[in-house]
């Protein structure tokens, strides 16, 4: 696996505020075939009991859902790809099936093997405890749009301004850059 460092340098690299659902020199084909890669990769590992599914309107181009009783885990998997870095690719186990959004990190041989795959692939596997790390890049994500709203809604009253959390309004983090809807 890459440094971390690295990993943190290429985030900011390839972080471009003109382009936020994809970068300028997006190619659908090799986005395409490297998202099929990863597909049978994962279905030669676990077999063709998963879902898996292609983004609009988002910073990711898909993203692979694997089943807790498929993982040998006891909880599932979730993996997407990027539409940035030559593809960056995340996992995560979650909480649950109905929360994909939440998680914890992988169990070192999966991450092992998996950063094999991506490599195998030209892709950049991203642990995804370095995409809860604050977001630091230039481009303008909706979360920033969140302290402008909050102050709205209290200024026409809709919300107490003793009700809001200060510490949540406009923080984003590296996943919502690179696999979210934008």
């Amino acid at each position: 696996m890459l440094p971390t460092d690295r990993i943190r340098a290429l985030l900011l690299e390839h972080d471009d505020p003109r382009h936020l659902e994809h970068p300028a020199d997006f190619d659908r084909v090799t986005s395409r075939n490297c998202f099929a890669g990863l597909v049978s990769a994962l279905q030669q590992r676990f077999g063709p009991s998963f879902s898996s599914g292609l983004g609009q309107d988002t910073s990711f181009y898909g993203v692979i859902d694997i089943p807790a009783d498929t993982t040998g885990l006891d909880r599932p998997l979730h993996i997407m790809m990027s539409n940035f870095g030559g593809y960056f690719v995340t996992a995560r186990v979650v909480a649950s099936e109905d929360f994909p959004g939440g998680g914890e990190s992988l169990p070192e041989e999966f991450a092992t093997w998996f950063d094999g795959v991506c490599t195998e692939l030209g892709c950049t596997f991203v642990p995804s405890e370095l995409l809860s790390e604050p977001y630091v890049g230039p481009s303008v994500l909706a979360a920033a749009g969140d302290v402008e709203l909050a102050a709205v809604l209290v200024a026409a009253g809709a919300v107490d301004e003793d009700e809001e959390d200060d510490e949540e309004l406009g923080k984003t983090d590296w996943y919502d850059r690179y696999f979210e809807y934008m």
